[in-house]
C-alpha cells in the first residue's frame, strides 16, 4: 500500500507562473506518485481563487480513488473574509455528500475501500504570527491569524487506520494539537497499533518533538520549501513500525506547491 502526504497549497504552481496549467501540473505529479491513499493539506473546495473546483474530488478522480473526504477548516477563502465552521455546517464532506459552500481545509482519497470516516476538532491558536510572503519579488511580513484545525481519519477495509492533519503554524500550539490526535488515534477501534498511521503537515521542524516518547517517524526528508528544502515539517508517525519497516520513496519538486510530497510504501 503506497501512502502519500502532500500539502497542495491549493494547487498553486511554484514558482508562480501565470502561463502554467495547474491541472496539468497536478495530473503529472499524481501520475508519478501512483499512490493508493493520499492525504492532502491546504486544499480548496469550490473557491474562486483555484477555479471553483473540488480539489479533493479532482485528486481522487486523477488517481482513480472511489472514496474521498474533505474536512473544512474554515468557510470561505483564507485570502478573504472567512468564518469558523459551526454546528449547522457540514464538517465532513464525502463522495456521498451533497455540494456544500466554498471552504478550505484538508482531504483524503483512497483506492482502498473506506469503511468509515472520522473527524477530530482542533481549536486554533488565539494569537497569530508574522509570516513572510513574496510580493513583487520581495518578502513582505504579514500578521496571519490562526484558524481552527482538524484531523481526518479513514478506517480502511484492509484493517488500517490512516489519519491526516494540518496543524497550527503557532509554535507550541501545534504540539498540543498533535498530542490530542495521538490520543484520539487509539480510540477509533483499531487495536493493532502497527496499522495506525498519522500523516500530514505538522508544522513542527524538529522530528524529536513530532515523535514524542511513543511514536516513531517513518520517513526522514526535508520537505519545505519545495524548491530548496531546508526543514522537515511533514511526517508519517507510527507507534509500532520503524523506518526499516517501510519503503520511503522520494520525488523532486514537480512545479506545484511549496511542499514536497512525502510517500511511503507498507506491506
Amino acid at each position: 500500500m503506497r501512502i502519500t502526504s502532500w500539502n497542495l497549497l491549493h494547487g498553486l504552481p511554484i514558482p508562480p507562473d501565470e502561463e502554467a496549467d495547474p491541472q496539468a501540473l497536478l495530473s503529472a505529479a499524481l501520475s508519478q506518485l501512483a499512490t493508493d491513499v493520499i492525504g492532502l493539506q491546504e486544499v480548496d473546495y469550490f473557491l474562486e481563487r483555484s477555479g471553483n473546483h473540488n480539489q479533493t474530488g479532482n485528486v481522487a478522480s486523477i488517481v482513480g480513488a472511489k472514496d474521498w473526504a474533505f474536512a473544512p477548516s474554515l468557510l470561505g477563502s483564507p485570502d478573504e473574509d472567512w468564518r469558523n465552521p459551526t454546528e449547522s455546517d457540514n464538517k465532513l464532506i464525502t463522495n456521498k455528500s451533497e455540494v456544500a459552500p466554498g471552504s478550505y481545509g484538508i482531504g483524503m482519497a483512497s483506492k482502498i475501500p473506506v469503511e468509515s470516516w472520522h473527524r477530530l476538532e482542533l481549536k486554533g491558536s488565539p494569537v497569530g504570527v508574522l509570516m513572510a510572503f513574496p510580493v513583487d519579488g520581495k518578502l513582505k511580513r504579514v500578521y496571519v491569524r490562526d484558524h481552527p484545525r482538524s484531523a481526518l481519519a479513514a478506517k480502511l477495509d484492509n484493517g488500517w487506520l490512516i489519519i491526516n492533519t494540518h496543524l497550527s503554524f503557532v509554535p507550541g500550539f501545534s504540539l498540543a494539537q498533535l498530542i490530542k490526535i495521538k490520543r484520539w488515534a487509539n480510540t477509533l477501534g483499531v487495536t493493532d497499533k502497527s496499522k495506525i498511521l498519522i500523516m500530514g503537515d505538522l508544522n513542527i521542524p524538529f522530528a524529536i518533538f513530532a515523535r514524542g516518547f511513543k511514536w516513531r517517524s517513518l520517513a526522514a526528508m526535508r520537505t519545505f520549501p519545495s524548491w530548496y528544502p531546508k526543514v522537515q515539517i511533514d511526517y508519517f508517525l507510527s507507534q509500532k513500525l520503524t523506518s526499516k519497516d517501510v519503503r520511503h520513496i522520494q520525488y523532486p519538486h514537480s512545479g506545484m506547491s511549496d511542499h514536497l510530497p512525502l510517500q511511503i510504501e507498507v506491506d
